[in-house]
């Protein structure tokens, strides 16, 4: 019985013998599923018939504008997509070994095939190419893969902190598996008078287009923060940014920010709405009264934002966070943690280990973004 071929299997012959093309023919109709044939006696006529649409091309050897692997190499380059036979008189085993290794599927000798074997031999290279091209798609999305990973790990922040008084903790995790950036950014900068600036803030929604407005908006930070321009400009610049730069006019973007003064006994928050960061002064926890500062950035032209001063004294910690946190699910039912609940924690466990915390917070569902600033103590 003769090895079925593709009712769609489209082949192209090219074979300047009218006698040998003609057998060809005939022994393809006694497959199963005839392939629809396409005949040229030379390689200028396969340039005009080598589309996409061809699957398999035969090719002699001897041909009247090439000859020996020469053909072969110029039908390779010319139909990289399909499974290529050479059908060729010349007996020769190295010939043979040398066609495969240029890249043919398969090497047959005319006097020695039959419909049987030639139809087996054609639906075999057909599916050895389509392995061939799966297992390159797959290569090149891994090369692509570790690119991205490589773009995204250069995007993440580095601390930029002189100071060895304060003691830096992070941790960022993006809801979406196999991706290292979200929407949630976070960043932190001493400037040259001693003050330490913290963000966190988060883009509304999940996907890249938020992850790279992400990162705009925490390199836009950082940068007008080494520039000297903080507070309510700050806030200002980085909304219109935000308008600029989001893909739909409904994307906002809700963060917290604080400026530690250099003495560190003292920090402005501006609470843009943002859930308020958790602070531990001399043992007593609790989230920042006075928040919100007023709205997330990207809804009303006209905002306005208050800062919010908070005392710190000589031994603390706070905790700035994304709301991935505080959405956590506790228990087998979907009651979120809330900031009550982190306070809670945070009262229970500490603010010293945030890997810890975390591990006790439930299920986290959305991305995560969190800073822990501690004062060492002496």
């Amino acid at each position: 019985m003769t090895a079925p071929l593709s009712e769609t299997s489209t082949l192209l012959l090219i074979e300047d013998d009218d006698g040998d093309a003609f057998l060809v023919e005939e022994l393809l109709r006694q497959a199963e599923a005839p392939p629809k044939i396409t005949w040229v006696r030379s390689l200028r006529e396969a340039r005009a018939r080598l589309t996409a649409g061809i699957q398999c091309v035969l090719v002699d050897l001897s041909l009247p504008d090439a000859s020996g692997l020469e053909a072969l190499r110029e039908v390779l380059s010319l139909a990289p997509h399909a499974a290529v036979l050479v059908l060729t008189g010349l007996r020769d085993m190295h010939v043979g070994v040398a066609a495969v290794q240029a890249g043919a599927q398969d090497y047959l000798v005319k006097q020695d095939v039959d419909a049987r074997l030639l139809a087996r031999a054609i639906r075999y290279a057909m599916e050895r190419k389509r392995a061939d091209l799966a297992h390159l798609r797959l290569v090149e999305a891994e090369l692509t893969a570790k690119e991205n990973s490589r773009l995204e790990s250069g995007l993440l922040p580095v601390a930029m902190l002189r100071t060895d008084a304060i003691e830096h903790t992070t941790r960022y995790l993006p809801g979406s598996q196999g991706s290292l950036l979200a929407g949630d950014f976070l960043d932190t900068v001493q400037t040259p008078d001693g003050a330490v600036h913290v963000v966190v803030g988060d883009v509304c929604g999940h996907g890249p287009d938020e992850a790279a407005l992400g990162v705009a908006l925490r390199i836009a930070w950082r940068t007008l923060v080494l520039a000297g321009r903080t507070g309510e400009p700050m806030l200002r610049t980085l909304d219109t940014l935000l308008r600029a730069e989001r893909k739909a006019p409904e994307i906002f973007t809700t963060l917290c920010t604080v400026t530690i003064t250099p003495d560190l006994r003292r920090a402005t928050l501006l609470v843009v709405g943002h859930p308020p960061p958790v602070v531990v002064r001399d043992g007593v926890v609790g989230a920042v009264g006075g928040a919100p500062s007023g709205p997330p950035l990207g809804i009303f032209h006209d905002a306005d934002w208050k800062a919010i001063d908070v005392p710190l004294g000589e031994e603390w910690a706070m905790l700035l966070y994304t709301d991935g946190l505080i959405e956590a699910v506790v228990g087998a039912g979907d009651e979120q943690l809330g900031v009550d609940g982190l306070v809670d924690l945070v009262r229970d466990h500490g603010a010293v280990d945030l890997d810890r915390l975390i591990s006790h917070v439930g299920t986290l569902t959305d991305d995560l973004a969190a800073v822990l600033v501690r004062r060492r103590t002496a």
